[in-house]
């Protein structure tokens, strides 16, 4: 009896200690926050894990709330988008839910934010991709990503070996424009007797597709391919990883990742045995910087609304990172990148 007694004396303590320490964990998290800003991410259809733009926005946005004390659902959060019906559907969860500064992640998103930012005045919006001048409460957020993507094709020209290269675009847009018209001009510029041949899928969650319309360039002789498509990129990573297995390390075609340092996607193991990676280098859109810097801002009183900022490779807002390039072509590179902050090198947009 004595010992049930105990048992039952341990258990109490125990349950009191569980109680004491929730307590103390909510208490230590409340006192910690130093905002009461509630900040949420609208995704595209690419999703918050597109080893993308959506996923560096997301990034940024945790980045942001850990040093203001706050966690997920608790100061700030996502909402992803299946399709294009979720968007408006998705603002307005993040409104009822308290969330008072709020990203849309994409051009797409352009008639969504319009829509739920006249509606919410007391809300601010951030769009990514696009422009909206006439609302006070939007702040617009474009990237020179023609600039990085001029590095890209710098980087495949010094690169090839058969003189092809492909790009592969979600969304056929101005976005994806300034991605295809930036790499075109970079590869001309080392070698105008490279060709390129520019497809898109249509889709920022295709990876099925992405996979067919890589096969198709890998297989008419390109063995670069610089891939602006979100999810959809996935399916070129996996057509390239499929046959560089097949392939001596020496024959291996390449990938150009997108938007963030993608190297971790291109780590195989070839034919003859040695573990290799075929990412030749990544453009980096760094939304996710962007997100912090922004939502500091806010919490601080200074949101821009109204205005619109066009980020570029003169702040180190986009920039291409050498994953596996050459001597020769690292050398390219720079030397372009320096061109560009200089003003010497202008890279159309269209």
């Amino acid at each position: 009896m004595n010992k049930k007694v105990l048992g039952l004396g341990l258990a109490a303590v125990a349950a009191l200690s569980l109680v004491a320490c929730g307590s103390r964990d909510k208490s230590a998290s409340t006192g910690a926050a130093k905002t009461d800003l509630k900040v949420a991410v609208v995704t595209d259809t690419g999703g918050v894990d597109d080893k993308s733009f959506n996923q560096s926005a997301w990034e940024g946005l945790q980045k942001w709330g850990k040093a203001n004390g706050l966690s997920k659902d608790n100061g700030f959060t996502y909402y992803q988008s299946a399709s294009e019906s979720d968007y408006v559907t998705n603002f307005d969860s993040a409104i009822s839910s308290g969330y008072k500064l709020i990203y849309g992640v994409g051009f797409a998103l352009h008639d969504a934010v319009v829509e739920s930012a006249k509606h919410n005045e007391n809300v601010n919006y951030v769009l990514i991709d696009d422009v909206i001048t006439d609302q006070k409460n939007v702040f617009s957020a474009t990237f020179m990503d023609n600039e990085a993507a001029y590095l890209a094709g710098v980087a495949a020209a010094k690169t090839t070996k058969t003189n092809k290269v492909g790009f592969v675009g979600g969304m056929e847009g101005e976005v994806l424009k300034r991605f295809e018209v930036g790499f075109k001009e970079g590869v001309a510029s080392v070698n105008p007797k490279v060709t390129v041949d520019v497809q898109y899928v249509g889709s920022f969650s295709d990876a099925a597709k992405g996979k067919t319309v890589a096969a198709a360039q890998y297989k008419s002789g390109a063995d670069i391919i610089f891939q602006a498509a979100g999810g959809t990129g996935a399916g070129v990573f996996s057509e390239a990883k499929a046959l560089n297995e097949g392939k001596n390390e020496a024959d291996k075609v390449w990938v150009l990742g997108v938007d963030r340092d993608q190297k971790a996607e291109g780590n195989y193991q070839s034919k003859d045995g040695k573990k290799a990676n075929f990412v030749l280098a990544s453009t980096l859109k760094k939304v996710g910087q962007v997100v912090e810097t922004v939502s500091k801002d806010t919490a601080a009183g200074k949101f821009k609304g109204g205005t619109h900022v066009s980020y570029g490779i003169k702040d180190g807002s986009v920039d291409l990172i050498n994953d596996n390039l050459s001597d020769d072509a690292a050398k390219a590179v720079d030397k372009a990148r320096e061109a560009i902050k200089a003003g010497e090198i202008k890279v159309p947009e269209k």
